[in-house]
């Protein structure tokens, strides 16, 4: 009895750690490997284009939204492209507001480096304070890829 009662015992334990459907172990948004959220407001469309040499720029260059809305950079040549911010060209107390809105970032209020044809990067400017947004491109900035987002 006390035989049958410990592989019993041993059985279920097994079952327990191994044998039940594992929970799901999809990233948390934010995380490397997890799909972007589903911007909540409008979506206002930035293309990064380049030839390779000589020309690369965002279009268009100087953009004015509403607070609330999200800013789609899409790399459509030329890459590879990101957008970052200088910390002394964005208004008081922007810099947290794009820290958090800024997914997976390679360096301070720089997005991460868009590698592919028609991949995004999404900056949502929900709680941003109004005001002038002077960003770049990384890669590009000895080029002139610059962009001026005003929030109003």
């Amino acid at each position: 009895m006390r035989f049958t009662l410990l592989t019993t015992i041993a059985a279920l334990g097994a079952l327990a750690c191994g044998g039940e459907k594992k929970a799901d172990q999809t990233p948390a948004a934010g995380q490397p490997g997890a799909a972007p959220a589903a911007p909540a407001g409008p979506v206002v469309e930035v293309k990064m284009t380049g030839n390779g040499s000589t020309k690369a720029a965002f279009e268009p260059a100087a953009l004015t939204i509403a607070p609330g809305t999200t800013v789609r950079f899409i790399n459509v040549s030329g890459g590879p492209h990101n957008v970052a911010f200088w910390s002394d060209s964005i208004p008081a107390g922007a810099e947290a507001v794009l820290a958090a809105a800024l997914t997976n970032p390679i360096d301070k209020l720089s997005g991460q480096f868009l590698q592919q044809p028609n991949e995004t990067y999404d900056v949502s400017f929900a709680n941003a304070p109004a005001g002038k947004y002077k960003g770049f491109c990384v890669p590009h900035q000895g080029m002139g890829m610059k962009i001026q987002i005003t929030v109003q």
